[in-house]
């Protein structure tokens, strides 16, 4: 492979030198059992704590006199501690009570619980007091109030009287103990932490120095500070991301592809030969992919629309590229049930122009498999199609041109990269029914050249969204038989339960078999779900495809690829216990036909975010402002799936509102690369320590 090798496939050794690298449970005050708790938080050494930024600033630069206090506010005064009381008010509960004085008043400051903070609050103490103020009984209190004492020394208050930190927390570690221990890092470490920023970088950004921004993330002086030193270190979060992205995108386009494709007239012919037209959007994906596969480097393309864009007809195209060209391809799918659906397709589109496709998964027979095996290593079978089972070791191309790899996602970076190693520098196609907000196409796509699907084939009807209660479900299964006595078809869903495909196939039996004997009694009702022998549920599916099976009771396995243009009812059980995206993708089953289709959400959430999952699927169709919503919802970490992916985590930058910085990091990341392709320019040589300590053990360099 050539390029620069960029990216270690093992970690580096420990940067002995690096403050940031040391355990946090060596910085004072930690210890093992708060190490542990912070480990709860993702933050194991020094650097984690000093990056573990504020989720908001709470303002006690105030100070209120004690007369002057509001019932229902959180104010901060300065007051003397005049007397302590503690009693217990009842079983298991302890007041701890101070009298507060100052020259305007007196107020109460209370705890329950809390009668360790005693020793503190000794009769004549000075401090600050920041706490909800109520009326109690004729008195004013503040409850659970923080406090710092104030020594007549004392320069800087850390806990109140200034624009306080408050984090992420957990059990174990209240804000006042985040808050010393991390003054505690910045104390100790913060002058020693090497800015890696190019000087000229920073100044043309404007950007603070790595030193005064950590300061001001966490203790700034006004609200402009701490915006600046999170712009800053946010931007260096995302420039070590983005740099790590352009060399890989520089390492590929230095790849020599040691084949070339020949000519033919198959995907004209494909193309003539299909009933409806393309949409603009898949006449352009097609040009994008076919210049590409014929390029001297190989293909690395993303390709994401909505559901019902027309992304396997694509697919199906640069398929017959490489066939007409001499080659094979590939197409891996997360799940059986896709792979059968895929392949099932894909004969039907190519069968007639002679391309041979063969069905690779783990649930064919022995004798299958190895039929399958046969055809990719012997070079008549065109398209192999499959799941994991195309990356074991067994299976052997005979001239592999071309990988698709369809809901992607689902798949760990090393996972494609084996099927990639399949052939010799292969292109390279990856695809997913998700539409991606573009700061997660910029991260987690980075590498990759994006073909976007966004126009629907016209006369595709939204699908009419509705949200029913559980005491709704008589009236939603008495819809469900009108439209089967109308002579369409539906799919219900069964609840998610957990990650248990177990758990997940008892209560889509368990639904299946009370639907039958009670609201759906007489209808012909089927079960389909992943644990199902193949031949199982290809003979399911094709009586669901013949108008044999009425209503099909499934598992979330049949959110993808399941096409059946006469199903014109989706219910989904217990909506609210599905992702966003998910729910789209399965309210995406129907409305492929012409007549009128119906997605209808049964669920009784207890949660705010679950009513507003189901509230945005009412709203909408569109399956890129459900995108946008789901990583407003969900966070950026649980979307980006890391470990999947092999990228390193974000802790300061926030992909939902850092376009901006995300975009200008990406175009310094190229400016940078395209200058200095290995970072061996001396500016640069921190940026390339950075890159290779973050990405370390991510499996990115595996990626070839």
């Amino acid at each position: 492979m050539s390029g620069p090798p960029i990216l270690p496939v093992s970690p580096p050794p420990a940067r002995s030198t690096d403050p940031l690298a040391a355990p946090v449970q060596y910085l004072k005050g930690v210890g093992p059992a708060r190490a542990d708790a912070l480990a709860r938080l993702g933050i194991v050494t020094v650097e984690d704590l000093l990056l573990h930024a504020p989720r908001r600033l709470e303002d006690r630069r105030r100070l209120v006199p004690l007369r002057d206090l509001v019932h229902g506010a959180v104010q901060t005064v300065e007051a003397t501690v005049a007397a302590v009381s503690e009693r217990r008010v009842r079983r298991g509960l302890v007041l701890l009570k101070a009298a507060l004085v100052d020259a305007t008043g007196v107020a109460y400051a209370v705890w329950y619980n809390q009668a360790y903070l005693k020793g503190q609050l000794r009769r004549g103490v000075r401090a600050l007091f920041s706490g909800k103020v109520e009326r109690w009984g004729g008195e004013v209190r503040l409850r659970a109030p923080e406090f710092e004492v104030l020594e007549d020394d004392a320069e800087e208050t850390w806990h109140t009287g200034r624009l306080v930190p408050i984090y992420p927390a957990t059990e174990g570690l209240s804000q006042r103990v985040l808050r010393t221990l991390v003054r505690s890092a910045l104390e100790a470490h913060a002058d020693r932490v090497p800015e890696i920023l190019p000087e000229a970088l920073r100044a043309a950004r404007g950007l603070l120095g790595i030193r005064e921004a950590l300061w001001a993330l966490h203790y700034p002086e006004t609200p402009e500070a701490h915006a600046a030193a999170r712009a800053r270190l946010a931007f260096e979060e995302l420039l070590v991301l983005q740099l790590g992205l352009a060399l890989r995108r520089h390492r590929l386009a230095r790849e020599a592809k040691p084949f070339r494709y020949g000519t033919g007239d198959l995907v004209e012919r494909f193309l003539r030969g299909l009933p409806f037209p393309l949409t603009r959007a898949q006449q352009r994906a097609i040009r994008e992919i076919t210049a590409d596969m014929h390029a001297p480097a190989p293909m690395n393309r993303l390709l994401h629309g909505d559901v019902g864009s027309g992304k396997t007809v694509v697919a199906a195209a640069a398929l017959l590229v490489a066939v007409q060209g001499g080659r094979q391809g590939a197409l891996m799918a997360p799940t059986e049930i896709l792979a059968e659906q895929h392949a099932l397709t894909l004969r039907r589109l190519l069968g007639p122009l002679g391309v041979e496709v063969v069905l690779l998964t783990g649930g064919r027979t022995a004798a299958e498999r190895a039929a399958a095996r046969e055809a990719a290593r012997e070079g008549h079978g065109d398209v192999i199609v499959g799941t994991h089972a195309l990356i074991e070791e067994t299976v052997v191309f005979s001239r592999l041109g071309l990988v698709v790899v369809d809901e992607q996602h689902r798949f760990g970076v090393l996972q494609r990269a084996r099927l990639r190693r399949k052939g010799a520098a292969p292109d390279v196609l990856v695809m997913t029914a998700t539409p991606i907000p573009r700061t997660l196409a910029l991260t987690l796509y980075g590498d990759l050249d994006v073909s976007v699907l966004d126009e629907l084939p016209p006369g595709r009807q939204p699908v009419a969204t509705y949200w029913r209660s559980a005491a709704a479900r008589p009236k939603v299964y008495a819809f469900v038989r009108e439209q089967v006595a109308a002579g369409r078809q539906a799919f219900v869903v069964c609840p998610l339960i957990g990650e248990s495909e177990k758990l997940q196939v008892q209560a889509a039996e368990r639904l299946a078999e009370e639907l039958r004997g009670g609201y759906l009694r007489g209808l012909p009702v089927a079960l389909l779900h992943g644990r199902m022998r193949a031949e199982e549920r290809e003979r399911i599916m094709e009586a669901m495809r013949r108008g044999e099976v009425a209503v099909l009771v499934a598992t979330s396995v049949i959110e993808v690829g399941i096409d059946i243009p006469n199903a014109t009812v989706m219910v989904v059980e217990d909506a609210d216990r599905f992702g966003l995206a998910q729910l789209h993708q399965l309210r995406g089953r129907v409305g492929r036909g012409a007549e009128r289709a119906y997605c209808i959400l049964i669920a009784s959430p207890a949660g705010e975010e679950g009513r507003r999952r189901l509230q945005v699927m009412t709203e909408t169709t569109d399956g890129f402002r459900i995108a946008q919503e789901d990583l407003l919802l969900r966070g950026p970490g649980e979307i980006l799936g890391t470990r999947q992916h092999g990228l390193p985590d974000l802790r300061v930058a926030d992909l939902h509102r850092d376009l901006p910085l995300l975009e200008a990091a990406r175009a310094a990341a190229e400016a940078i690369v395209r200058a200095d392709p290995a970072l061996r320019a001396a500016e640069h040589r921190a940026l390339r320590e950075a890159v290779r300590h973050r990405f370390a053990g991510a499996g990115l360099a595996a990626v070839g």
